[in-house]
């Protein structure tokens, strides 16, 4: 086999690999993602009919939903009424899990913060699933929200941890995303 071909094949099998990771985090996981383990989850809608799966297998006692309609923005907060009343619905049916909407935009706004804070400071709210629609936007805002809260992670080390390659990416510097992590203050911070 002539060294074109060698490389057009590596390239066919690189893209469907790519392609079978994507189908598999939207449409089969749901961008489930582990952040810190026992504790904090985040994803994507994960269907009504599924939530209890992973709640009984992460021991999940409350999930964040960071999703609310009306925004006009189809691409990244296309959320439907009646999904979020389904969820709702769904959870709770399930004993012991606590559901909390925290209608969020892509960059939080202070009552967000307030109402996040005030969720995730309750340890009897532990283990925790933050979710947004897709589970790459909101959800890992709120996600390095906590690291750099809870567990000490510097700002910009938790803004890089929400991609593979943040460059580029809505996290990166120069992005709304990425600068508002990049010069967040711990609330430890701005109380001295």
């Amino acid at each position: 086999m002539n060294l074109k071909k060698k490389f057009g094949l590596i390239v066919i099998i690189s893209i469907a690999i790519g392609i079978g990771k994507y189908v598999y985090d939207m449409h089969i996981n749901h961008n489930f993602e582990t952040i810190t383990e026992g504790k904090v989850y985040k994803s994507g809608v994960i269907p009504p009919d599924e939530i209890e799966d992973y709640v009984n297998e992460y021991k999940i006692k409350s999930i964040v939903d960071l999703r609310f309609p009306g925004t006009g923005d189809e691409v990244n907060n296309p959320e439907i009424p009646a999904e979020l009343t389904a969820e709702k619905e769904a959870i709770a049916k399930i004993k012991g899990v606590n559901y909390f909407n925290n209608g969020s935009d892509q960059v939080p706004k202070p009552h967000n913060l307030d109402t996040f804070f005030k969720i995730m400071d309750d340890p009897k709210n532990y283990p925790v699933l933050i979710h947004c629609y897709h589970g790459v936007g909101r959800a890992e805002m709120y996600s390095a929200i906590y690291r750099i809260e809870y567990e000490n992670m510097d700002r910009d080390e938790a803004r890089t941890n929400t991609r593979f390659l943040t460059k580029w990416s809505s996290f990166d510097l120069g992005k709304s995303k990425g600068d508002f992590l990049h010069n967040y203050q711990r609330r430890k911070d701005t109380l001295k």
